[in-house]
């Protein structure tokens, strides 16, 4: 007559250690699948605060009364994905917010442009980035005002070739020691402001989302 199996005696083989293994697994990825259900509301909610903190902040108070996080439609800027906010007054567009991308020194840098109706910068705001603390980390509006010398400008103010930093031959400041950073910005807003020449017609063309 066999012994019966004991626990101790399955532990060390193959099959045991196989079922025990996908338990495991599947435990884990329960766990992790739960943790996101749970935290995903919160963490969408507190994306979409900063989304209409940072609209708000380039927009000029009292210019529009819909929401333009939710008045929304996507473009592109070659092959950049950008987001493109629509700021409206009694229904009628006021201005755009574009929230875009440019390469940095050190990785991608997220950046929020307001234009107005007349083709204008009403404010510009990084939204993030990895650039170096003490140097590049000067687009920030905490660190610097830097992101303010855009406002009012618009694509012949200055003159197309001279939408570059100084050192390009430029009208904006480049930071000591860190020029690539700020040229990246630079050429950000300015593609943002001729993305908004080519095609602001057609997004003012279209109704406000329901």
């Amino acid at each position: 007559m066999s012994e019966p199996l004991s626990l101790e005696r399955l532990r060390p083989t193959i099959p045991y250690q196989a079922a025990a293994l996908a338990v495991t697994v599947m435990t884990a990825s329960l766990a992790l699948s739960f943790a996101e259900g749970f935290t995903r509301g919160p963490i969408e909610h507190a994306i979409a605060e900063d989304t209409r903190r940072s609209l708000a902040e380039v927009l000029p108070t009292g210019s529009f009364d819909n929401d333009p996080g939710t008045d929304r439609l996507e473009a592109r800027d070659g092959d950049i994905p950008v987001v493109v906010h629509i700021a409206r007054q009694a229904g009628v567009p006021s201005a755009v917010v574009l929230e875009t991308s440019t390469r940095g020194y050190s990785g991608e840098i997220g950046l929020v442009v307001g234009i107005d109706r007349e083709g204008k910068v009403t404010g510009v705001r990084v939204t993030r980035h990895s650039e170096t603390p003490g140097l590049g980390d000067k687009i920030e509006v905490a660190k610097s005002d830097w992101v303010h010398h855009f406002v009012g400008r618009h694509l012949a103010d200055p003159d197309p070739a001279r939408w570059a930093v100084r050192k390009d031959g430029g009208v904006f400041d480049q930071f000591a020691g860190a020029t690539i950073t700020p040229r990246a910005v630079v050429g950000a807003v300015k593609r943002s402001l001729e993305l908004y020449a080519r095609e602001h017609e057609r997004w003012f063309a279209r109704r406000e989302a329901s």
